[in-house]
């Protein structure tokens, strides 16, 4: 777990019994120092993915804004190579998004999450899959993308759609690429500054690793590590922030098995929230400088109540993929970008003092995606 031992630590005491309780600033700044968005962090970008439990990538350029925002002198193209190493991988996981996290969580975690991902697929395609044995299409799939050659969703479908007519590409593609067929998607897809499209090989044979097997009993260690990592990298929270994170319904059993390690808390609409007791939890008084969030961020879809981060009237934006800029450690703007320009659109008034440290990290993100070049911000005006 990264930490910083010059963090305040709020006074709280191990065991389920909850003592204190923690204001959404209080929280607000926790998460920031959890999610290395208090300070950025002087850690390799591998530590960092590790750390966070992946990144939300659905668009294949986000997770390097997520990462410049979090990473001192961070250098995209650190990420890239570790794609082409195959030490980080794309893969559906946590809520069936595809994430970016690194080789040994992929491998860890993909079987916990496999029954997950299957029912949000067949919660879409359902009346389509009626009647197909998943374990056989599993079965097929792997087969079919055996020979190592990469594919496309539709390309796998079409490979196996004269044996399974009645349920379409779509409803079976989404199926084997999002559930039943552990699969990465292979680069140059998700490299810096390059468009591709979607290739995908199973992700065993792109990692030389065979997925780790499902526990053989009811100890669930994976589903203990899971809520470990969790609460380093986004407590303190609740079980139902937990599992809007990961998308898993069946941790009670793995939070009760952790529990005599935690620190309770209570939050001001009375919810339990649980903690690593030595995790980093900041004076409210916390300085919180202007941070740049991508579409999609997990330090705001982490969460089942986002109010610490996020007014409730603004929600929405966090599922519309709008990139967000945090001002006091809150969602104050969007952003974009277009032809080198940062410009940035104000949710609410901003006083002149955050106009300024707004702009001048909307001038150095500029920089960034234009590779040093230039770059312009523009705040529209409230």
């Amino acid at each position: 777990m990264l930490n910083d031992e010059n963090h305040h630590q709020a006074p709280a005491r191990r065991g389920p019994t909850p003592r204190t309780v923690l204001d959404t600033r209080a929280l607000g700044r926790a998460t920031l120092a959890r999610q290395l968005l208090l300070d950025r962090a002087a850690v390799p970008v591998l530590d960092a993915v590790a750390h966070l439990g992946g990144l939300q990538a659905q668009e294949p350029q986000e997770p390097f804004v997520g990462l410049w925002s979090r990473l001192r002198a961070f250098d995209p193209t650190d990420l890239s190579d570790l794609l082409i190493q195959r030490r980080v991988v794309r893969t559906h996981l946590m809520r069936r998004t595809v994430h970016l996290v690194t080789a040994d969580d992929a491998l860890a975690w993909r079987a916990r999450h496999g029954a997950m991902l299957r029912q949000r697929v067949l919660g879409t395609y359902r009346r389509e899959l009626d009647g197909v044995d998943l374990d056989e299409l599993a079965a097929a799939g792997r087969a079919v993308m055996a020979d190592g050659e990469p594919r496309s969703m539709t390309e796998l479908a079409r490979a196996l759609a004269e044996r399974w007519p009645t349920p379409g590409p779509r409803a079976l593609g989404e199926m084997l690429i999002a559930a039943l067929v552990p699969v990465a998607q292979a680069p140059p897809r998700g490299l810096w500054r390059t468009k591709a499209g979607v290739r995908n090989v199973l992700l065993s044979s792109w990692l030389g690793r065979e997925i780790d097997p499902p526990s053989p009993d009811d100890t669930d260690p994976v589903g203990q590590g899971l809520v470990r990592r969790y609460l380093a990298a986004y407590g303190p929270a609740a079980s139902a922030d937990l599992r809007a994170w990961c998308g898993l319904a069946g941790l009670p059993a793995a939070v009760a098995a952790v529990r005599e390690e935690l620190v309770a808390f209570r939050d001001e609409r009375g919810r339990e929230l649980l903690d690593l007791p030595d995790a980093p939890r900041p004076d409210p008084g916390t300085p919180a400088p202007v941070r740049f969030l991508p579409a999609f961020d997990n330090a705001i879809l982490g969460y089942h109540d986002r109010s610490r981060i996020i007014d409730d009237a603004h929600r929405g934006l966090s599922v519309a993929g709008e990139r967000v800029v945090l001002v006091d450690g809150r969602v104050a703007a969007t952003w974009n970008v277009q032809d080198d320009t940062v410009t940035v659109t104000p949710l609410r008034r901003l006083s002149d003092a955050d106009r300024t440290d707004v702009a001048e990290e909307g001038r150095e993100l500029a920089s960034f995606l234009s590779d040093h070049e230039g770059g312009r911000v523009r705040i529209a005006r409230t």
